[in-house]
C-alpha cells in the first residue's frame, strides 16, 4: 500500500467538515483540514450567532436518531472545552397557514412534526393559539392555530461549535491548512488522492468534500444538478417591554401559508435588546463567489411587512442590522452523503436545505467512520445520490 503524507484530508471546515475533522482527529489517522478561509466564517451556511436545534425534525424520520447523536456530542465538547455550545430554551411550532404547509421538501410538517416526536418517544405538547398566548405573549397567534411545543429543543452557537471542534482536531496533531484554496483533485496511480491548491499539493488515501456551496466547483456536470444555491438574509430587530428574553422564550418556526416562504423562525434575545429572525428563500443564484452579500433597505422593508407586521408583541418594526448566508439546497430537502462516481477515494458531504447545522455533529461522526469502514450508529443510505 501506498504511504501518503495524510490518511484523510477534509476539504471545507464549516459545520460537517469540522465535525468530520474531529471525529477523524480521534482515531489516530493522519488528519488534514484545509478550508479557503479561516473559519468560522462569515463566507457560507454556518455564521450569524444562532441555529436552531430540535429533535422531532419534519423532514424525515431518517434524521432523528442523527440529532439525538448531535446532542450527545454537543454535550461531550461541552464537556472537554468549558464552551456553551447548546442551550436549551423549547422549542415553537406554529401552523396558522389555514392548509397544510410544505418546509424543506415535507408536505405536511406540522403533522409530520408530531408524528415523528410520537414514533420517537420525544416529549412534546400540542395546543392552540389561545393556550399559547396565555403563556408567551409575544407571539399573536388564532385561536384555532395549532402549536406544537418541544422542550428540549433550542439554539447552537454555529461559530463556537465550529471553533471548538478545529481546536479539538489541533490537540490531536491534525494539520490544519486556512486561505488555502483547492483548486483540483485528481486520482493517484494505485489510489489515493493528489489535492492541488494554491498553496501547494498534498496526498492522502481519502478526501471528503464538505465545501458548503462551493461544492459543485468540484462535481461533473451531471451531479451538479443535485444542488441549488440560495441566498437567505438574516435580520436583527430591536425588542421591547423586555420581550424574547433569553431563559423564558423559546426558539420558534412559523408557518403561516402553504409555500416553503410563507415561514419565519427566530430566537430569544441574546444580548436583552435585540433579536434575530429571518425567513428562507430557494431562488436559485450562480455562484457563492459572485452572489451579493449586501442587503438593501427594500429587501428588509418587504420582510417587515411581508413576515413580521401584526405577527408578534414586544417588538419594534425595524431592522437593526441584517447579514447574508446561504443554503445549498437538493430537490428533496435531503442531505447527499455519496461517493464521487468513478472516484471512490472521494466522499462528497453536503447537509444541506437550510436544516443543516443541528445534524452536523452527529453525521460527522458517521462521515469520519463511514471513510475508515467502521460500522455507524445510523444509516447513511438514505443520503446516497450519485450514480
Amino acid at each position: 500500500m501506498k504511504n501518503y503524507s495524510f490518511d484523510v484530508a477534509v476539504i471545507g471546515l464549516g459545520a460537517v467538515g469540522s465535525a468530520t475533522l474531529w471525529q477523524l482527529s480521534k482515531t489516530g489517522n493522519r488528519v488534514l483540514g484545509i478550508d479557503q478561509f479561516s473559519p468560522p466564517h462569515t463566507m457560507g451556511s454556518s455564521h450569524g450567532e444562532t441555529r436552531i436545534t430540535r429533535l422531532a425534525v419534519g423532514e424525515g424520520m431518517d434524521f432523528v436518531p442523527i440529532v439525538m447523536r448531535s446532542h450527545e456530542i454537543w454535550k461531550e465538547i461541552e464537556l472537554l472545552t468549558g464552551n456553551e455550545i447548546m442551550t436549551t430554551t423549547g422549542g415553537l411550532l406554529f401552523d396558522s397557514g389555514g392548509k397544510s404547509w410544505s418546509k424543506h421538501g415535507s408536505e405536511g410538517f406540522f403533522e409530520r412534526t408530531v408524528k415523528f416526536a410520537k414514533k420517537g418517544d420525544i416529549p412534546h405538547e400540542v395546543f392552540d393559539g389561545k393556550e399559547l398566548r396565555k403563556r408567551f405573549s409575544e407571539f399573536n397567534l388564532e385561536d384555532k392555530d395549532k402549536v406544537y411545543y418541544e422542550p428540549s429543543a433550542g439554539f447552537l452557537r454555529p461559530e463556537l461549535a465550529i471553533s471548538s471542534q478545529i481546536k479539538l482536531a489541533e490537540q490531536n496533531n491534525t494539520v490544519i491548512k486556512t486561505h488555502t484554496k483547492v483548486l483540483g483533485i485528481s486520482p493517484l496511480s494505485g489510489g489515493g488522492v493528489k489535492i492541488i491548491t494554491n498553496h501547494g499539493e498534498f496526498e492522502a488515501g481519502r478526501a471528503v468534500i464538505s465545501a458548503g456551496p462551493w461544492v459543485k466547483d468540484f462535481l461533473p456536470p451531471i451531479e451538479k444538478a443535485h444542488f441549488k444555491i440560495c441566498r437567505q438574509i438574516l435580520h436583527w430587530l430591536p425588542v421591547k417591554d423586555h420581550g424574547f428574553a433569553l431563559g423564558e422564550t423559546p426558539v420558534f418556526m412559523w408557518g403561516f401559508g402553504e409555500g416553503a416562504e410563507d415561514f419565519i423562525y427566530g430566537f430569544p434575545s441574546q444580548d436583552g435588546q435585540s433579536v434575530k429572525m429571518a425567513s428562507e428563500s430557494f431562488i436559485e443564484r450562480n455562484h457563492p463567489d459572485t452572489l451579493s452579500r449586501e442587503v438593501s433597505k427594500e429587501e428588509e422593508n418587504v420582510f417587515l411587512k411581508e413576515k413580521i407586521s401584526h405577527r408578534f408583541n414586544h417588538l419594534k418594526e425595524e431592522v437593526l442590522q441584517s447579514k447574508v448566508c446561504i443554503y445549498t439546497v437538493t430537490p428533496d430537502s435531503y442531505f447527499v452523503v455519496d461517493e464521487m462516481p468513478d472516484f471512490p477515494e472521494v466522499l462528497v458531504a453536503s447537509a444541506c436545505s437550510g436544516h443543516g447545522f443541528k445534524h452536523s455533529a452527529g453525521l460527522g461522526e458517521a462521515i469520519a467512520k463511514r471513510l475508515l469502514e467502521r460500522e455507524t450508529r445510523f444509516s447513511l443510505e438514505p443520503f446516497r445520490r450519485f450514480g
